[in-house]
C-alpha cells in the first residue's frame, strides 16, 4: 500500500499519570479562559492528542439542521463537512457508540463506513489511516452533540488500547460541556453577522419616518415583556428583534410609503403587504432573533378583537410578542409627527388606549403598560428624536 508515512518521526511512550494530569489541568486552564469557537477546537484535539499519544486528533461537532458533521479543526486539514452518517464517525454518532479498530484498511466489521469516511479522506490528501479511535460526546441535556476523532497511535505498538478509550472519553465529557459555552457565544457573533448582512441587503431605510422610532419600540418592548412576566432572556430577545418589526416596508412603493395624505383602499392593501414581505424575509432562518423578528414583522398589525391584518386572527391566536410590538408600536406612531399627520398629545393616546383595551390591544397588556407608563415616558424622552438631533449636530 502506497502513503504507508504517517508521522514516523520518532515513537512516543504513553504518558505516566503525573503527565497525564499536567496535559488535563494545563489544557483545561486554557480551555476555561477561551470563548472563540474555532480556538476552542483547536485546544479540544491538542488535549486529546496529547493525552493518547496520536498522530491526529479531530474534534467533529454535529450540525442537525443540515445533517452534518463539521470541523473547522482537524489537524492538517481545513473545514471538512460530511454527512452525519458516513464514516466512523457518523457511526459512531448515529449509534451513541464509542469504536476502535487497529487498522482501517484491513477492518472487516467497519468497512463500510471506513470507505465512506478515512480511506475516502486519504485518497484525497495521501494521508494513511492505520489505528481510529471515536468517541462521541454530548452536551449538558444528555443530546450527542459531536465525536472525538484520534488517528494513529505514535508509541511502538500503533495501536490503540483500552486505557486510551478511557482517557479520551474523559476528555470527550468535557469537550462536551465546554463547547456549549463557546457555541452560545458562537451564536451570538453568528447572528450579529446575519443581521448585519440581511440589513446590508435592504440599504438605508426607505421611510422618512423612523428617527428613533425602532429604539423606542424596542425599548417599551421590552419592559412591556418583562412587566407580563416574561423572563429577562425572552425580553431581551423581543428588544434586539423588536426594531425589525417594519422591514418589509423595504417591499412598499415610495408613493404609497411617504405619501402626504390618508391612503385609499387599493394602496392601504398594498402597505399591508409589509407584514408579510418582513415575515418572508426573515422567516426561513435559524437564528432565535431573526425567528422572533419574524414572528413580530408578521403579526403587529393584528387586533386583539380580529379586525387586524394580514390574517384577522385574534385573542391569543395573536403571538404574544406580536400583542407587545403592536401596543409598543402604536404609542409610538401616535406619539410622533409623521408625513400624514400631526404627533398626538399624550392624554389623547392614553384615552384611545383605555378605548381600546379589549378591542385594538391585550387587555392584560394595556394594564402593564399604565403600570409601566412612568418608566415608558422616560424612554421616550431618553430616546427622542430631538436628542437624536442634538447628537447628530455634535
Amino acid at each position: 500500500m502506497e502513503h504507508e508515512h504517517f508521522n514516523l518521526k520518532s515513537e512516543k511512550v504513553d504518558l505516566d499519570p503525573q503527565e497525564m494530569l499536567r496535559v488535563i489541568f494545563d489544557y483545561a486552564a486554557k480551555i476555561a479562559n477561551e470563548r472563540v469557537l474555532e480556538k476552542v477546537l483547536l485546544l479540544m484535539a491538542d488535549m486529546g492528542r496529547e493525552m493518547i499519544v496520536s498522530d491526529r486528533c479531530t474534534v467533529w461537532l454535529l450540525d442537525t439542521t443540515k445533517n452534518e458533521l463539521w470541523s473547522k479543526v482537524a489537524h492538517g486539514l481545513d473545514e471538512i463537512r460530511i454527512p452525519s452518517t458516513a464514516g466512523l464517525v457518523g457511526y459512531a454518532v448515529t449509534y451513541d457508540k464509542a469504536v476502535f479498530i487497529d487498522d482501517a484498511y484491513t477492518n472487516e466489521e467497519y468497512k463500510t463506513y471506513l470507505i465512506s469516511g478515512a480511506l475516502r479522506t486519504d485518497q484525497q490528501t495521501g494521508y494513511r489511516t492505520k489505528a481510529l479511535m471515536v468517541i462521541p460526546f454530548r452536551n449538558s441535556q444528555g443530546e450527542i452533540m459531536g465525536a472525538y476523532q484520534a488517528i494513529n497511535k505514535l508509541t511502538a505498538c500503533k495501536q490503540f488500547s483500552d486505557k486510551d478509550m478511557e482517557y479520551l472519553t474523559l476528555a470527550s465529557s468535557y469537550a462536551g460541556k465546554s463547547l456549549e459555552s463557546a457555541l452560545l457565544t458562537n451564536e451570538i457573533e453568528e447572528t450579529q453577522k446575519e443581521l448585519i448582512i440581511r440589513m446590508g441587503e435592504i440599504g438605508e431605510s426607505r421611510s422618512k419616518e423612523t428617527g428613533n422610532h425602532v429604539k423606542r419600540v424596542a425599548e417599551y418592548s421590552y419592559l412591556l415583556a418583562l412587566g407580563l412576566g416574561m423572563s429577562q432572556e425572552e425580553a431581551e430577545l423581543l428588544r434586539m428583534a423588536s426594531p425589525m418589526h417594519d422591514i418589509g416596508k423595504v417591499g412598499i412603493p415610495d408613493s404609497i410609503l411617504n405619501k402626504p395624505g390618508k391612503l385609499t383602499e387599493d394602496e392601504f392593501k398594498i402597505m399591508q403587504n409589509h407584514t408579510l414581505v418582513g415575515y418572508n424575509l426573515l422567516k426561513n432562518s435559524n437564528r432565535s432573533i431573526l425567528k422572533t423578528a419574524a414572528i413580530v414583522a408578521h403579526e403587529h398589525h393584528e387586533k386583539w378583537n380580529g379586525r387586524g391584518y394580514p390574517r384577522g386572527i385574534s385573542g391569543d391566536a395573536i403571538h404574544i410578542l406580536g400583542r407587545i410590538t403592536a401596543l409598543a408600536d402604536v404609542f409610538d406612531a401616535l406619539g410622533s409627527e409623521r408625513v400624514y399627520k400631526k404627533a398626538w398629545e399624550l392624554d389623547r393616546i392614553l384615552e384611545l388606549f383605555k378605548e381600546e383595551r379589549g378591542q385594538h390591544f391585550d387587555p392584560q397588556l394595556v394594564d402593564v403598560f399604565f403600570e409601566q407608563l412612568p418608566n415608558i415616558l422616560r424612554i421616550r424622552e431618553e430616546f427622542s428624536d430631538t436628542a437624536l438631533e442634538d447628537h447628530t449636530d455634535k
